[in-house]
């Protein structure tokens, strides 16, 4: 026989009221935005290092084509530049997650330990339990039920 109700982990603690669940859902949503956020840092350093190398093959066709002055230029003014003053990506991204990232990570695990016991996505567990259908095969409330 299978329970139907959520695992738990995402169930709500007794005594924590449906404001602070809401509360802290909102604060996790702000990390997950943020996570995203340093995603897209980790593109930007990814795409900056491989338009540099595309570069550096510009660079080296440019001079294998006659070109030698203006690749010399090139190569000194643009290839290996820093994108941010005293900065390549690798160095922003460190940054970003030395002093902004892990600091969130960390406020928001600080917050749920304090207010839900530490538990993870209540809000879209209440939201789960408001939209399935019970007993329904494909509507299950965990994985291990069917």
């Amino acid at each position: 026989m299978t329970v139907d109700r959520p695992a738990p982990q995402h169930r709500v603690p007794d005594g924590v009221d449906d404001a602070t669940v809401e509360a802290v859902g909102a604060l996790s949503e702000a990390l997950e935005t943020t996570e995203r956020a340093r995603g897209h840092l980790y593109s930007f350093h990814q795409l900056t290092g491989s338009a540099d190398v595309q570069l550096g093959d510009a660079v080296d066709q440019l001079r294998a084509a006659g070109h030698t002055e203006l690749a010399d230029d090139i190569e000194h003014e643009l290839l290996g530049r820093n994108v941010l003053p005293g900065r390549w990506t690798f160095q922003v991204i460190e940054e970003y997650d030395d002093t902004y990232w892990s600091v969130f990570r960390e406020t928001e695990r600080k917050v749920r330990e304090l207010l839900t016991e530490g538990r993870r996505h209540l809000h879209e567990a209440g939201m789960k339990e408001d939209r399935r259908t019970h007993r329904h095969p494909h509507h299950t409330a965990t994985p291990d039920e069917g």
